[in-house]
């Protein structure tokens, strides 16, 4: 695929995820109280909450945080890179944009400052406004990074490992509403966010970074050169 198509289609994907992002925080902003979907999934998490379940979601929420989407965005990193320089800088340019993401989702939670569900739903420690949910814009940056970079470069069965880490992010997110400290449309800001923050990232990837970084695309054709040594057509007038 051509490398421009790619930045098109990857800044349109990012930005049509950002607009519906920013429609979404400015209805939670001019609206208040939350939504009826809001309310419902916490009731119904509220009520099921077995021990066994309890402790699996907590144990899976704990991924979407701390060093561990790190990690993964390095080992996603060491995935797509051709040779061990090209690894560390693909490795440094995934932290980059998990870490800049991160500056982007804090900076729209301040902003928003919407408050979490009541305390006595919660089931596991949480600290901050509500919009967007953190943990999920983390895990999704993070299972985007390692979806593309097994796109790139994974061996046989990249479909499954691509799906996992998909599936990864997308139930850490969900984790957060089960054990009640986030509201649905929380989580569903921190998708879009994170889908947005990507898409752009990898527009940017694909119009600047150098050709020998990039697999799977094709460089941008350029215009034929003249060869100075070769003969001069006798025909042409001087």
């Amino acid at each position: 695929m051509n490398r421009t198509t790619v930045a098109a289609l990857a800044g349109s994907v990012g930005l049509g995820a950002l607009v519906a992002f920013g429609v979404l925080a400015k209805f939670l902003v001019d609206d208040g109280a939350p939504l009826a979907a809001d309310s419902g999934l916490l009731a119904w998490s509220v009520a099921h909450r077995p021990d066994t379940a309890v402790a699996l979601a907590r144990g899976l929420t704990a991924t979407g945080t701390g060093v561990v989407p790190y990690l993964l965005a390095v080992l996603a990193g060491i995935v797509a890179g051709r040779t061990p320089g090209h690894r560390m800088s693909a490795a440094g340019l995934a932290v980059l944009c998990l870490a800049s993401g991160q500056a982007v989702r804090y900076g729209a939670m301040t902003l928003v400052a919407r408050p979490r569900p009541p305390w006595a739903a919660w089931e596991t420690h949480a600290s901050g406004w509500a919009f967007p949910s953190g943990h999920t814009t983390t895990a999704a940056l993070t299972a985007g990074l390692l979806v593309l970079a097994i796109c790139l470069r994974a061996p046989r069965g990249r479909t499954l490992l691509a799906l996992a880490a998909g599936c990864w992010g997308a139930l850490v997110g969900l984790t957060r509403v089960y054990l009640g400290v986030h509201w649905f449309t929380d989580v569903i800001g921190g998708w879009l966010l994170g889908v947005g923050w990507l898409g752009l990232c990898l527009c940017a990837a694909a119009r600047w970074l150098p050709d020998r970084f990039i697999a799977g695309t094709t460089p941008t054709a350029h215009e034929p050169t003249e060869d100075r040594h070769a003969p001069q057509d006798p025909g042409r007038g001087g």
